[in-house]
């Protein structure tokens, strides 16, 4: 499993797109920093295919008042969740 990080906005950035199409049927997205805006509706809708497989980061969320909000199909882990989850994978790739 390889974990694949997105720290952009699906509302401000295509790359989103080129993770998506890398991804693997076992690997893990986790979303960051500006990425978070992608747990909420409608953006979600972008990440219908990785359901399950779907994570978003709780302290990005909550400095971006989005703590709450996200979708359902969004897992929310701290920072030990996401060390767990770099541990877990064989690798991780970031998209920027």
């Amino acid at each position: 499993m390889l974990l694949h990080l997105l720290n952009r906005s699906v509302a401000s950035s295509h790359v989103y797109r080129e993770a998506l199409r890398a991804m693997g049927d076992d690997d893990c997205l986790l979303l960051t920093e500006d990425g978070v805006y992608g747990a909420v509706a409608p953006l979600v809708e972008h990440f219908s295919s990785i359901s399950g497989r779907l994570f978003a980061l709780r302290e990005d969320l909550a400095s971006r008042g989005l703590e709450g909000r996200c979708a359902e199909q969004v897992i929310v882990v701290d920072m030990d969740g996401f060390v767990q989850l770099t541990e877990e994978a064989e690798r991780t790739v970031s998209w920027f």
